[in-house]
C-alpha cells in the first residue's frame, strides 16, 4: 500500500502468514502498546479507532455469567473489561510478546483473566465451551484461510452463541494507508483479494494482512454456520481528532474505516 519496494500485494500461503505475523507482533509488541495503549486502556473494551465501546455499543448483549473467548487478545484489555462485568473471559493469541503485555496489565490492574496462547486455526479449546467469542481486529486478518477460522469459531460456541468481531472496512483496500489528502484516492481494485505483504530484502514476508470483501466476509459466515444479525459501521464522533495508522478526522468523516460483524451460531 506504498511505494516502497519492501511492500507488495502478492499471494502467502498459511505458513509463511503464521510465521510472518507472529514474529512480527512478538518484536512489535513493546511499540504497539506505547502508541495505542493509552487509547485501548487496561481495562476497557474498544471495537475500532473510531472509539467505538462495548460498555455503549452492547454488541455482546448481557456477558454476566458467561464464558467469553477473546480471539486474537493482545494485550487482553477487553477480556479483562469483560471480567468486570461478570464474564468468565479467556484470552488468546498466537503472539507471546502481545500476551506478555497481558500479563504486565494484569499485574497493574489486579484483573487477571487466563491467558492462552494458541493459534486461531487449531483452537485448543472442547466444542460448545463457550457462550460468547469476540475479537477487536484480531486474529482474521492475519490469516490465510479465515473461513477455516470461522469454522474453528463456530465449533466452541454454543448454539445460541453470539460471535462479533471488528475488522478494517474493506472499502479501505482500495486507497493507501495515508491518513491525509494522498488516503482519498482510490489506487487499488476493491476486488483485489491479494494480501497486503512487508518483507525483508531476501523476499521473506516479515507481515501479512488479508483482504476479503464484503460479500466474502458473508459467505465465510454463513458457510460456518453462522446468522448475520447486524453489520456496524461506526461514524467517526465529533470531537475525536485523533489518527491511528490510516485512521483519521479527515477520512472517518467520508467514508467507514471499521466494519463490525455481529453474529449467532443458531439454537437449533
Amino acid at each position: 500500500m506504498d511505494d516502497d519496494s519492501r511492500v507488495t500485494r502478492r499471494r502467502v500461503g498459511d505458513a509463511e502468514a503464521r510465521r510472518a505475523n507472529r514474529g512480527w507482533w512478538d518484536t512489535d509488541a513493546d511499540d504497539y502498546q506505547a502508541e495505542h495503549g493509552a487509547f485501548l486502556g487496561d481495562v476497557d473494551f474498544v471495537w475500532c479507532p473510531e472509539g467505538l465501546r462495548e460498555a455503549d455499543a452492547r454488541l455482546l448483549g448481557d456477558v454476566s455469567g458467561q464464558r467469553v473467548l477473546e480471539v486474537g487478545a493482545g494485550a487482553a484489555a477487553a477480556a479483562r473489561w469483560l471480567a468486570t462485568q461478570g464474564a468468565r473471559p479467556v484470552a488468546f493469541d498466537l503472539s507471546a510478546g502481545m500476551l506478555r503485555h497481558a500479563a504486565e496489565a494484569a499485574d497493574r490492574t489486579g484483573v487477571r483473566v487466563p491467558l492462552v496462547q494458541a493459534d486461531a486455526l487449531a483452537l485448543p479449546f472442547a466444542d460448545r465451551s463457550f457462550d460468547v467469542a469476540c475479537t477487536a481486529f484480531g486474529a482474521i486478518p492475519f490469516v490465510d484461510d479465515s473461513a477455516a477460522l470461522l469454522a474453528e469459531v463456530h465449533r466452541v460456541l454454543r448454539p445460541g452463541g453470539r460471535w462479533v468481531f471488528s475488522v478494517t472496512h474493506p472499502m479501505r483496500w482500495i486507497f493507501l494507508d495515508d491518513p491525509g489528502e494522498g488516503g482519498l484516492t482510490a489506487v487499488h481494485s476493491y476486488f483485489d483479494r491479494s494480501p497486503y505483504v512487508e518483507q525483508d530484502e531476501t523476499g521473506v514476508a516479515t507481515y501479512v494482512e488479508q483482504h476479503r470483501t464484503l460479500g466474502d466476509r458473508i459467505r465465510e459466515l454463513v458457510g460456518a454456520g453462522f446468522r448475520l444479525l447486524d453489520l456496524v459501521e461506526p461514524e467517526w464522533p465529533e470531537g475525536h481528532e485523533g489518527i491511528w495508522g490510516q485512521w483519521s478526522p479527515l477520512r472517518g468523516r467520508l467514508f467507514p474505516g471499521t466494519a463490525i460483524f455481529v453474529t449467532e451460531k443458531p439454537a437449533g
